[in-house]
């Protein structure tokens, strides 16, 4: 890859970016970022500290009155800059994303990139677009009229898997809506939210706008998000981070989003297009290594189809080609570390006792043994009640389990606390109809598994949290509804006022 460059040197001043400036951090504590595709350390700094934290949140304080008083045309215009600067940022954006996280180059420059392009292309037409209910006359004495405000500082905290799509996902919303921002991006996944901040800067949005703090959860995360001056929190994670968030957001009563975990259901009915659902659950289970919160995760196939569906996929797994993310050629990566991929073996090394690993389910040698990299593992003949049916894996894993009746394959789908993201494959428009209504998860998928698109919410259900990501419907949650009450009778004494003193008048 041709747009490749030196990270220690592009990022020398440190890896927070407050009021406009990288700077260090103050924690004291050095943090390294690793090549998950070769284990080499590829740059280090030190981590942000609470300090930083409160510098940053004092940086959108200040920025917020000039950011949020600009009218939405303005704001609107500094957006669609942003985007063209991202565009002209395409190359380094993906290859600091791959090199960070060990995604694919072809993922990185297929989906990650230009879906985060488009996210900014969207928001700059959705902040001239301030939804509400028409003004009029709802009582016969007075105008009503709807505000759609900025709500102030958001703190945002964002995951590894996603790195440059999560800062898309959390900073354009909420600033495209009139707020500033602090993001905390995973601490070993900083680099694509800098250089998405720097993008930001270099189109002219205003220093302080958006800040990004590259610290570890306990200190950096914990002191943001009850920041008193942070008015909301959007967080995406775990079920169990979320949470602790949500105990620490209430302390200061901020609006909180929740992007949470998620365990996402496959169902194949007996009349569906086979060849169609294997190829749609080996990319659904397969994208960036698993690491997906929708990811396809448990197939569950009627029984007609349940033989030819597992054989069909731990063939097609067969040929997925790992390998080095900047060969054009690979299909999948390594996972972000070799911690996650121990992580990951130990789910499947646990299902040995209870299931079959059909295909997959081991560490490959050679070179490849240098990185966190994890072969695509079908597991068969598990219980529904299993851990590996029941808990979020993070890997390039996705069990199998048959059903027969259609009300059994729903009712499986929906046996597990998280409810974010689920694919119904038939070819009977009244079969998918019933499962789009019946599963409960924020997004159902018919005979396709993973799109998104900017026009449309991403977010859960259950213990999958709360909240929208992407779309006007997201937009919305970084606003504040406001009701304006105008008096048009010019009467000093209204004839409502006897009710608290003195007779009808």
């Amino acid at each position: 890859m041709d747009h490749r460059f030196d990270v220690t040197e592009r990022f020398a001043e440190g890896a927070q970016f407050i009021a406009g400036s990288l700077r260090g951090g103050t924690s004291g504590r050095t943090q390294p970022v690793v090549d998950p595709a070769t284990g080499e350390q590829v740059y280090s700094y030190e981590l942000a500290g609470t300090a930083d934290v409160d510098a940053a949140v004092e940086a959108a304080q200040g920025a917020f009155a000039e950011w949020g008083g600009a009218t939405p045309g303005e704001r609107s215009d500094a957006l669609h800059r942003f985007a063209a600067a991202l565009a002209e940022d395409a190359a380094d954006l993906a290859f600091a994303e791959s090199l960070n996280c060990g995604k694919p180059i072809k993922l990185s420059t297929e989906f990650d990139v230009p879906g985060s392009i488009d996210n900014a292309a969207f928001f700059a037409g959705a902040a001239r677009h301030l939804e509400g209910k028409a003004a009029g006359e709802y009582s016969a004495d007075h105008t009503s009229v709807i505000r759609r405000e900025p709500i102030g500082v958001v703190g945002s905290i964002a995951p590894w898997n996603y790195p440059l799509q999560m800062a898309a996902w959390k900073v354009l919303p909420a600033v495209a809506a009139g707020n500033t921002i602090v993001l905390k991006p995973a601490e070993i996944t900083p680099l694509t939210s800098l250089l998405f901040a720097q993008a930001a800067q270099r189109a002219g949005l205003p220093d302080g706008v958006i800040n990004i703090v590259s610290g570890a959860g306990r200190d950096a995360g914990e002191r943001l998000v009850g920041h008193p001056d942070v008015r909301m929190t959007s967080f995406t994670g775990s079920t169990a981070v979320g949470k602790r968030v949500a105990e620490i957001a209430t302390g200061t009563v901020k609006r909180l989003h929740l992007e949470l975990g998620g365990k996402a259901p496959f169902v194949v009915f007996d009349d569906a297009d086979l060849e169609a659902a294997v190829h749609g659950a080996v990319a659904g289970a397969l994208i960036n290594t698993g690491q997906d919160c929708t990811a396809a995760t448990r197939a569950y196939v009627q029984r007609p189809l349940y033989d030819a569906f597992v054989s069909g996929v731990a063939d097609l797994m067969a040929t997925v080609r790992l390998g080095d993310p900047f060969d054009p050629s690979t299909d999948l990566g390594p996972l972000i570390s070799h911690a996650q991929r121990d992580r990951v073996a130990g789910f499947v090394d646990r299902a040995r006792g209870y299931a079959t690993v059909v295909t997959g389910g081991e560490i490959p040698g050679g070179e490849l043994a240098k990185g966190a990299y994890y072969r695509p593992t079908l597991i068969a003949g598990a219980a529904q009640d299993s851990e590996i049916v029941q808990s979020e894996i993070f890997g390039p894993v996705l069990v199998v389990l048959p059903f027969d009746s259609d009300d059994e394959g729903i009712a499986l789908a929906n046996d597990t606390p998280y409810g974010l993201a689920a694919s119904a494959w038939s070819r009977d428009v009244y079969r998918t109809g019933r499962a789009t209504r019946e599963i409960n998860a924020g997004c159902v998928w018919v005979n396709d598994h993973i799109p998104i698109i900017s026009e449309m919410p991403h977010g859960g259900a259950k213990a999958s949290g709360f909240g929208k990501d992407m779309s006007a419907y997201s937009f919305e949650e970084y606003t504040q509804v406001k009701h304006v009450m105008y008096d048009n009778t010019a009467v000093v004494r209204k004839d409502w006022h006897r009710t608290v003193f003195g007779d009808r008048a």
